[in-house]
């Protein structure tokens, strides 16, 4: 059963008109969590990566499944104020309004290489959040990886347009 068929969508939330792509159902099927971290590790086992950096709160699950996977370390992106000691911010947009973002001013050394993880790509704001903060801390994305994309929100052809490689296991056309 491929993975896509996983996923359960949820109408309506979290407002009228939105088809929300919940993978919590893809996270629970063993077989189904198993598929996508081997797919994914499959793909990035020998890209140069140091570090696999996933975003809060999904891409932590997928991003420290994946480092573990790979023999990587793991960086957490977090919401603001979430994270002790001296962070950098990004403020950015999303589909349902703003927010912030945050990673440790020593998480990623100058010129090191990573893997930006998270589970979904639409608008992509969070993501161009979190490569902001990658590069503004002197990381080098690899690639911008994702289970799903939902391609009709231009998400993953903004972060094109800045230069970022992207890459999702699956797509839904619609929203």
């Amino acid at each position: 059963m491929p993975i896509k068929s996983r996923i359960r969508t949820i109408p309506h939330y979290p407002r009228p008109g939105i088809m929300f792509r919940d993978i919590t159902t893809l996270l629970k099927d063993a077989e189904g969590f198993r598929l996508t971290i081997n797919s994914l590790a499959e793909r990035y086992r020998e890209a140069p990566i140091d570090l696999v950096v996933g975003i809060e709160a999904r891409g932590f699950i997928l991003g420290s499944a994946l480092a573990f996977a790979l023999g990587k370390g793991f960086v957490p992106i977090r919401k603001k104020g979430k994270l002790p000691g001296r962070t950098l911010t990004a403020q950015y947009s999303l589909e349902y309004g703003v927010d912030s973002i945050e990673i440790h001013v020593d998480a990623i050394a100058a010129g090191q290489p990573v893997l930006l993880v998270d589970d979904l790509i639409a608008t992509g704001g969070t993501a161009l959040g979190a490569a902001s903060l990658i590069e503004r801390s002197g990381g080098m994305i690899h690639e911008c990886c994702f289970i799903v994309d939902l391609p009709g929100l231009g998400g993953s052809a903004r972060l094109q347009d800045h230069g970022l490689a992207c890459f999702a296991l699956t797509s839904f056309e619609s929203e």
